[in-house]
């Protein structure tokens, strides 16, 4: 099978630059990689694919070559043919992610990443928080001290891996590692476990921390802080915290505004009135014109959430809904029906002008 152009397999022009080829590289190696990948010979296919690519790429004068030449520069007997221009991958992979291929065995990455629910309320989250959380966090078993081995017993090394923890293989043309099936990664043969932590080294325990919620939050989001994960001798992960933002009695949000829904009664909306509406920041007194309609929106400038990563407020909007009584008595029902008489349709332009359009719609 023929293969396939360069700069197909990259995603990129030919008048890529060489940042936009790093680029569509490191997306494509992070995609591909076999760690990221276990078992997908595909995968794997495209990653030596895309890494034989950038090899050329990445370098001008093979790229030079690749230009005038095409696949034909690098076979046998070819222009500028090297059978050494692609054993440089390691190098390529080390600039890209900062990890150390020598040898077949990886720079270890740090402990893994913790995660927490954090429930917060409506208000908390538009005006920020200072949260204590108890997370739990792997630390050395106080029976054994860390060492997984029953008091008194001996810890040897893993004969597998020798004690390293990891285990060499050959994929194609990487060379990798991955953690010893011998003794799972500790390097460790322990014949009689702690019976505390049954031979892992560790317990999980509570550790209390203060984390920063910052005002506008959204629900769902999620906060990381670094270092506050699984401790680790090459270094600590990361603790993600999933933000949960409970519902409101009375508000909802639209980005960062809050929007509010409160009735007012029939007279109110006629001869208007001043009304009390709560706010994030407390009650205020909100003035209803004469004759406003129900579902008319009024906006309070400014007593909205604060914009996330930005500067200012939104703005509260809130709604009037004219409540239409439900029970009402004889002596009511006969002043109401005295008032319709009074008013008549002259004071309902609305209704007047749907009426005409009917009339005009049956009439044409």
């Amino acid at each position: 099978m023929s293969k396939r152009d360069y700069y197909v397999i990259l995603e990129v022009s030919r008048t890529a630059s060489g940042d936009e080829i790093k680029q569509a590289y490191r997306a494509l190696a992070m995609k591909y990689h076999p760690d990221r990948n276990p078992g997908d010979v595909a995968a794997e296919d495209r990653f030596k694919e895309a890494s034989e690519a950038y090899a050329v790429l990445s370098n001008a004068d093979k790229r030079s070559q690749y230009d005038r030449y095409g696949h034909s520069a690098f076979e046998g007997g070819g222009p500028g043919f090297d059978p050494g221009d692609f054993g440089a991958v390691s190098d390529i992979l080390e600039g890209l992610f900062g990890e150390v291929f020598s040898g077949g065995r990886r720079k270890r990455r740090g402990g893994r990443d913790l995660t927490y629910d954090l429930e917060i309320t409506f208000a908390e989250a538009a005006l920020g928080v200072d949260k204590t959380i108890a997370v739990n966090r792997p630390a050395d078993c106080e029976t054994c001290g860390g060492s997984g081995a029953k008091q008194g017993t001996p810890v040897h090394s893993c004969n597998v891996c020798q004690g390293r923890g990891q285990v060499k293989y050959q994929r194609g043309l990487f060379a990798a590692a991955r953690p010893c099936h011998g003794c799972r990664g500790t390097g460790k043969n322990i014949q009689t476990p702690c019976d505390e932590c049954k031979g892992t080294g560790t317990k999980m325990r509570p550790e209390s921390m203060s984390v920063k919620i910052p005002a506008g939050v959204q629900d769902g989001a999620v906060r990381t802080v670094r270092g506050a994960g699984e401790a680790s001798p090459t270094g600590n992960g990361d603790l993600h915290i999933n933000i949960n933002v409970a519902n409101h009695a009375l508000f909802k949000r639209e980005g960062a505004d809050i929007l509010l829904s409160i009735p007012i009664s029939f007279p109110q909306a006629v001869l208007g009135a001043s009304i009390d509406v709560p706010t994030l920041d407390g009650k205020v007194i909100m003035k209803v014109p004469p004759g406003t309609q129900s579902g008319k929106v009024f906006r309070l400038r400014g007593k909205g959430i604060p914009v996330y990563g930005g500067y200012g407020k939104g703005d509260q909007l809130v709604t009037v809904v004219v409540e239409v009584p439900q029970q009402i008595t004889r002596k009511q029902r006969k002043l109401i029906a005295e008032l319709a008489d009074e008013i008549g349709s002259d004071t309902h332009p609305q209704q007047a002008s749907f009426l005409r359009k009917l009339r005009g719609l049956f009439e044409a």
